[in-house]
């Protein structure tokens, strides 16, 4: 069903459930699937953004919906694998990010796959088979660094500054930014405002 096309939901949270939440938005209120770990990080009342996939069947109509974009293209491609619904895909971003998504496709992970609800090993290789040549694994390594950083810059909070300038500064000697970002985030020890002190605790990391 590609008649109605809704791309995102950005709006005010006023209703929770277990698997769902309540944007109010335009004066309509939105019910949005989504996964556990997305719902705990919404707050009632609050404004949030969400991309949504609307889903069309003989018997429902549901959106589904996540905070990130990266988990909703994700999402979709496991749509487009025979026998997947959106229950089961869903299941499938509930237990493992998008990042390790991919990184089980591009390494055979059955084992992975499979903890899923609703996929079993068979559905599992058949995902596999088919998101493998749709992948590449130096856009999963870009990616997944990409938003490494983003969580590190977030997970600082506001102190974020003085670190995402040593690792920059790291980055500028030559060393990749995922080592960069692994050595500065070892440094435990140095007020996160010292970048100089961030620096040469960092570099002693390597």
């Amino acid at each position: 069903g590609g008649c109605i096309m809704i791309a995102f939901v950005h709006g005010m949270t006023v209703d929770m459930t277990v698997s769902s939440v309540v944007v109010e938005a335009g004066g309509i209120g939105y019910e949005i699937y989504m996964t556990g770990a997305d719902l705990s990080e919404i707050r009632m009342g609050e404004d949030v953004k969400v991309h949504t996939y609307f889903s069309v069947r003989e018997d429902a109509m549901k959106l589904y919906g996540f905070r990130a974009k990266d988990d909703l293209q994700m999402f979709k491609l496991l749509l487009g694998v025979n026998g997947v619904g959106p229950k089961a895909a869903l299941g499938v971003l509930a237990g493992i990010t998008a990042d390790e998504l991919r990184f089980a496709i591009l390494s055979d992970d059955v084992k992975t796959l499979s903890k899923a609800p609703g996929i079993g090993k068979k559905t599992a290789q058949k995902l596999i088979l088919e998101l493998k040549d749709k992948m590449k694994l130096e856009d999963a390594f870009e990616l997944k660094l990409a938003h490494e950083q983003e969580r590190a810059v977030v997970g600082a909070g506001g102190v974020s500054d003085g670190r995402q300038e040593a690792v920059e500064a790291l980055v500028a000697l030559g060393y990749s930014s995922a080592d960069a970002l692994r050595a500065v985030r070892k440094v435990t020890d140095v007020p996160p405002d010292d970048v100089e002190g961030l620096l040469k605790a960092a570099l002693k990391n390597f």
